[in-house]
């Protein structure tokens, strides 16, 4: 998993690519953690959040309207706080692979500043 993740931060992907692979990612750590009666709720919290990132941003992608396109972004940032969330909570359940878990929450958080920055900049666009 580290060595996926260590590869991908020498490469340049693009938005679909880039969340396609963190969404796949998610879920190879995923199928790592223990699950129990805490854990279970938490991972199907952060597998769907995660994943619905990039499903999201294909969506943008193919906005019919500028509102649409911005509505979509906001979206896609929305599901990244809320991954970032689950995953501290994903730490907090598990006594094991915290390194891991920090590289998904700081790909998380770096998709909240890509999103927000596309939003600002569409925004700044219509005036």
């Amino acid at each position: 998993m580290s060595n996926k993740i260590q590869k991908e931060k020498n490469q340049k992907y693009d938005l679909i690519e880039r969340t396609a692979i963190f969404g796949e990612n998610v879920i190879d750590f995923i199928k790592t953690v223990d699950k129990n009666e805490i854990t279970r709720p938490l991972i199907n919290q952060i597998v769907r959040s995660a994943t619905s990132i990039g499903a999201n941003y294909m969506e943008a992608d193919c906005a019919e309207s500028k509102k649409d396109f911005e509505h979509k972004m906001g979206i896609c940032r929305k599901e990244a706080k809320e991954t970032m969330h689950w995953f501290r909570m994903i730490v907090c359940a598990i006594n094991k692979d915290h390194e891991t878990c920090r590289l998904l929450w700081k790909e998380a958080q770096e998709f909240v500043f890509i999103f927000s920055a596309i939003i600002k900049n569409s925004k700044a666009a219509e005036k």
